[in-house]
């Protein structure tokens, strides 16, 4: 695994996981019981999202870790996913 392919991995772990992490403990007007005229009551109110992508970098980091780990070790490679012997054998 490269560099680039690294951060691209990273990135899509991230991405992954903050979409996750993002409506958990998510405080909207209606759980608050001011609704601004105009908006959705599911709109939210408090949504911490610097303290959710700080808690995201560390869990995609993990993710992360453990994936290029893996991926580096061999211990899976593409030709196991490859059901219809389509690829050449690798050394």
């Amino acid at each position: 695994m490269g560099i680039t392919s690294g951060l691209v991995l990273y990135a899509v772990i991230w991405f992954l996981t903050f979409l996750i992490v993002i409506p958990i403990r998510l405080e909207t007007q209606g759980d608050r019981g001011k609704v601004v005229p105009g908006t959705h009551a599911g709109a939210p109110e408090r949504h911490f999202l610097k303290a959710k992508a700080w808690i995201t970098t560390g869990v995609a980091a993990l993710i992360w870790v453990v994936l290029a780990g893996v991926i580096l070790s061999g211990v899976i490679s593409v030709n196991d996913f490859d059901w219809f012997n389509r690829l050449p054998d690798r050394p």
